[in-house]
Parts: C-alpha cells; structure tokens; sequence
C-alpha cells in the first residue's frame, strides 16, 4: 500500500512536470477521479467489514484472545440461529420464485392490449407509495383475530385463525411481501419486454411459432440479465420483510416468523459482538453462494444473446 501511494505521488509530480506520455497522464487523471469513490468504499465497506471478520475470531472485544473458529461453531449449533435460518430459507425460497414468476406474468399481461391498462399498473404500483407503518396497520386490521379475513370467513362457518400466532402466519408475511414487490418488479420486467428486438419477434411470426414458443425461446432468452436482477433484488428485499414482522410481532414472534433478522438484532441488544459477527459472516458466504449460482445460470441461459 505504501509503495502504491508512493508510486502514485511520483507520478503526480511527473505530471506537473510534464513528463508523463499521453497514455501514463490519461491513467494518472482516471484514478485521480476515482479516488473519492475507492477512499468511500475502502472507509465504509471494506473496513467495517474487516473488523467484522476481526470480532468473529477472538473471544470478546476486552480480552481479545484468537479463538479461530470457536464462534462459527457456536452459532452454527445455536437452537435460535439454527430455526432463524431454517425459516429465513423457507420463506425465501416460497416467496422470491412467486415474486419473479407473478411479475413477469403480470408484465406480459400489461404487454397485451388489455382495457384500463393504465389503472392496473397505477394499482400494482401503488404499495411502493404506501409508507411501511401505514402497511402494517393495514395488515393489522386485516388478520387480526378479530380482522377483516376471519370477519369474512366466518359468514361460511369457519372457525377464527389467530394469522400472526400460528403456524399460517408466513402465508399472511408471504402476502405482504408479494403486494409489495410485485409492481417494482413488474415494471422492470416490462421494460426489459420493450427492448427486445422487432424484427426477431417478426420473424418468429412469419415462422407460424407459438405464443409459448415466442416467449419461451425469445423474451425469456432476452431478459435473463433482467431476470438475474429481479431475482436478486427480490432476494434483497426478503431479508428486508423484518421491518414489518417486527412492526407487527415485536422482537419474539411466533416461531414460524423468527427470522434471521431477528437473531441478529436480538444479538446485537444483548453485546455479543463475536456471535454477531460470526453470524454475519455466515450470512453472507451463503447469500454471495446463491448469487455467484444464479449468476453462473444467467451466463450459461443467455450467453448466447450476448454472442
């Protein structure tokens, strides 16, 4: 680092002087501009991040002592990690693949000439304006033991659920976070459908394919980067379901809704910065996983678009 830095004075006096080649200043003046950015991000990333890895291997911040993997191990056999996780990945894998696959059927729907196509997008997209609190209010309202949803059932004879202490409650936060990411992703679906090329979708019509044909074999393959994003900030955002969970449950729900959002921030109000750290670390192995799968799909799915 000290032999960059001097490199890089070196070269900055050169350029004063006018001794730098054309090539050496255009480089020298791309990383001057890039510098801010590289400084923010080694400041505020790379560095949390290194005294994160720094906690989750010593015993505690006072005594410090190097403890290798003692806390992985530790919170890997942790009862709480271990059902936080457990319903982390359940809900995930319910609610990403309904949230990608229901936003690109509603966006090839919007796609079609439909009637009052403009008050259906205004309607999926009204949530994004909804302030989280009043969300939650509403969904208060709606599942509460003595709701809208048990009011209405109970006109057919069937008995009351207690939505959000019982085991249907990741039905009532699966709901929620499909009505509230359904109209972003939608959105970025069907302009990913607008950029396709004419003159292949004109081709295909001219070679008597399918409705199914066209958009399997065609505007799929030409939307896997759109998908690859869709799914991943879907993704995101599954993590981010913890706002209203704890909005509406506090810091203990029911166990079918504990999730690792909650391990984390019950972690951190009790000090235990090594198990929170070493947590974390975990996390995010599994989450750059998943990401480097789906990446490695999108590429294989679509690199013949790109060639």
């Amino acid at each position: 680092m000290f032999k960059f830095c001097a490199r890089v004075r070196r070269k900055i006096h050169r350029l004063f002087k006018g001794q730098l080649s054309s090539n050496e200043r255009k480089s020298l003046i791309s990383w001057l501009f890039l510098a801010p950015s590289l400084l923010g991000v080694m400041l505020f990333f790379v560095a949390p991040f290194g005294v994160v890895i720094y906690y989750s291997l010593i015993n505690n911040p006072i005594q410090k002592n190097f403890v290798g993997f003692a806390n992985y191990i530790n919170v890997w056999n942790n009862g709480a990690f271990k059902l936080a996780g457990i319903n982390t990945f359940k809900f995930s894998l319910v609610a990403v693949p309904l949230a990608v696959l229901l936003s690109l059927f509603l966006a090839a729907v919007m796609e079609s000439r439909i009637p009052f196509k403009s008050y259906f997008r205004s309607f999926f997209l009204s949530p994004l304006m909804v302030p989280t609190a009043s969300v939650v209010l509403i969904w208060q309202v709606m599942f509460h033991y003595n709701g809208l949803i048990n009011n209405f059932t109970a006109f057919f004879g069937a008995d009351k659920v207690d939505w959000l202490k019982s085991d249907k409650a990741q039905v009532v936060i699966i709901a929620l976070f499909l009505w509230k990411n359904l109209g972003y992703n939608m959105i970025l679906f069907m302009s990913a459908l607008a950029s396709i090329p004419k003159e292949l979708l004109e081709v295909a019509s001219l070679e008597n394919a399918s409705k199914f044909q066209v958009f399997w074999l065609i505007k799929v393959r030409y939307m896997s980067s759109s998908i690859l994003f869709v799914t991943i900030m879907s993704l995101i955002n599954s993590f981010k379901v913890f706002r209203e969970i704890y909005l509406m449950t506090g810091d203990y729900p029911v166990d079918s809704l504990y999730m690792l959002q909650h391990f984390m921030n019950n972690t951190f109000a009790s000090l235990d910065y090594q198990k929170l750290s070493a947590a974390a670390i975990i996390m995010f192995i599994v989450v750059t996983g998943l990401v480097y799968i789906m990446y490695a799909v999108e590429n294989y799915y679509g690199k013949d678009v790109e060639g």
